[in-house]
């Protein structure tokens, strides 16, 4: 942790990240009522409490409230998502059905794979849809935990997803898998005829005004689905308000409100939180509010409250050890002092 002589002080943080998205254009620069200096002052404090905490971005009704640097780069820089990459993969989707790329989630992987279906994948997989792969509802055992390492050594991340056991069936309980996911961003890949990194430049990046890094490949060459990917903690908070503003933002219609509707229907629910899934989403319920959030290993959050006009994104410690459940727990308490006031 920085000295005090080394950091910014916090209410001035606040007033410079609002000063900063008028110049830019990134949010009007007016803090909301409902957040005085003390308030923002005693969310501060709460917030360095947190050792692994990295910075925290509060945004409410479309305002900057607070833009924090505890520890780590700043909200301007880019930061690793970890798994809050399939929050964003799920855009990606979601645009790719829009524009008529793909037909449905309901569109069988086999036929949007092509050429990149094995030829011994495991009996059953031709069950599997976009919307299972999206919602982690495979059927297919794991390539996440203890099976991660095995998996990316492997000569073909898709083969050795797609060759994994069946412990249940295709749309059933919810497997955490980012090979799953990572069979999206091959969909994606083959029914476009593009990298994942354009078709995410061009659907989000442009529109969005927000920068997107090129990222880690699989041995094909395909742009890892579901993890990797680095952006600003500012760029995430893009992509939340685009979606607490129901697909739209700067005027400008960018993903559906059909997609965010369906991304956010539970599909399936966490064997460890409980919570609900949908596409690429996490539900649960905060303070009595429905919340929507996306999470990466460590602590990287995107927090969408739309009942209470909140988008908050958190990054954290991105390497081992992790803090686990109970640092997210932290940080759903964090959003629901937010909610109450």
């Amino acid at each position: 942790m920085e000295s005090p002589s080394h950091r910014t002080p916090l209410l001035a943080t606040a007033a410079a990240a609002l000063l900063l998205g008028a110049l830019i254009g990134w949010l009007p620069a007016t803090r909301a009522a409902e957040f005085d200096d003390g308030r923002v002052q005693r969310l501060a404090q709460q917030a360095e409490s947190l050792d692994a905490l990295h910075t925290l971005l509060v945004l409410h009704a479309g305002d900057v409230v607070l833009e924090l640097d505890v520890r780590g780069g700043a909200a301007s820089e880019p930061a690793n998502l970890k798994s809050l990459s399939k929050t964003l993969l799920s855009v990606v989707a979601g645009i790719a059905i829009d524009n008529g790329v793909v037909a449905s989630v309901d569109q069988p992987l086999v036929d949007l794979l092509g050429a990149r279906m094995p030829e011994d994948a495991t009996e059953g997989v031709a069950d599997i849809t976009l919307g299972h792969a999206l919602s982690l509802r495979t059927g297919l055992r794991s390539t996440s935990g203890r099976y991660y390492g095995r998996w990316v050594q492997s000569p073909n991340w898709v083969t050795h997803a797609l060759t994994r056991p069946m412990v249940d069936e295709p749309g059933g309980r919810m497997i955490y898998s980012t090979g799953s996911t990572h069979l999206v961003a091959a969909a994606l890949v083959e029914a476009s005829g593009r990298t994942l990194l354009d078709l995410t430049r061009d659907w989000l990046g442009a529109p969005l005004n927000i920068r997107i890094r090129d990222w880690m490949r699989d041995p094909q060459g395909i742009h890892f689905g579901g993890n990797e990917m680095h952006l600003s903690p500012r760029a995430v908070a893009r992509i939340g308000e685009l979606y607490r503003r129901g697909g739209t933002l700067d005027g400008r219609r960018i993903v559906s409100r059909e997609w965010i509707d369906k991304s956010w229907t539970p599909r399936g629910r966490s064997p460890w939180s409980g919570d609900l899934y949908g596409y690429g989403w996490f539900i649960t319920d905060l303070a009595g509010e429905r919340a929507y959030y996306g999470r990466g290993y460590g602590g990287q959050m995107l927090y969408v409250v739309p009942s209470a006009a909140l988008t908050v994104v958190v990054t954290s410690r991105s390497v081992p050890p992790s803090e686990g459940g109970g640092y997210v727990r932290r940080l759903h308490r964090l959003v629901e002092g937010l909610i109450e006031g």
